[in-house]
């Protein structure tokens, strides 16, 4: 197990996953418990997560999200949904426009460091048709899916992508 720092340093996206390796009931278990633990608007959690294990599912995700054929290879895709009715019946319009998206995403980045301190690997897609999101895993209406987060067994070792100096950031 690595520390914090680590964990997050060994983050990458990863589009090549291993074969024939799924994401163990346990380690799903430990990803979902994390991302639940993630800070959200006056603890709303306004979020759900859709979980597509069955290679149905995931190719039916891959078809909404541009043929990205690495949703199909990894055995695991958690779909992060913002619930913005439920941010909405606190913080009104502020909360269904913005906390709920919020909440959804925060959930989704804890997902993917425990992804990593599980030893797996993830990837974040966020170009989608919504509605054949919906459609492929039967999510309400309501509700907005925001992120599909593949995860499996690494098969490649991403190059460091280059991040922008501290100085180019701060203000």
């Amino acid at each position: 197990m690595w520390d914090f720092f680590e964990t997050i340093r060994r983050r990458h996206s990863v589009r090549r996953y291993r074969s024939g390796q799924a994401v163990s009931r346990e380690q799903l278990h430990a990803i979902l418990e994390v991302a639940c633990a993630a800070p959200s608007a006056g603890d709303l959690q306004s979020y759900r997560i859709a979980i597509a294990t069955a290679p149905e599912q995931r190719l039916a995700l891959q078809a909404a999200a541009g043929n990205q054929a690495f949703l199909t290879e990894a055995p695991a895709c958690l779909v992060f949904c913002a619930d913005p009715t439920r941010a909405q019946s606190r913080y009104g319009e502020r909360g269904a426009v913005l906390y709920a998206l919020q909440d959804a995403t925060i959930a989704a980045s804890y997902a993917q460091l425990a992804a990593v301190a599980a030893g797996l690997a993830s990837a974040w897609v966020g170009d989608f048709d919504e509605d054949a999101v919906r459609a492929a895993l039967n999510v309400p209406a309501e509700l907005r899916p925001i992120a599909l987060i593949a995860i499996g067994t690494a098969d490649e070792v991403p190059e460091e992508t280059p991040r922008r100096p501290l100085r180019d950031i701060l203000l």
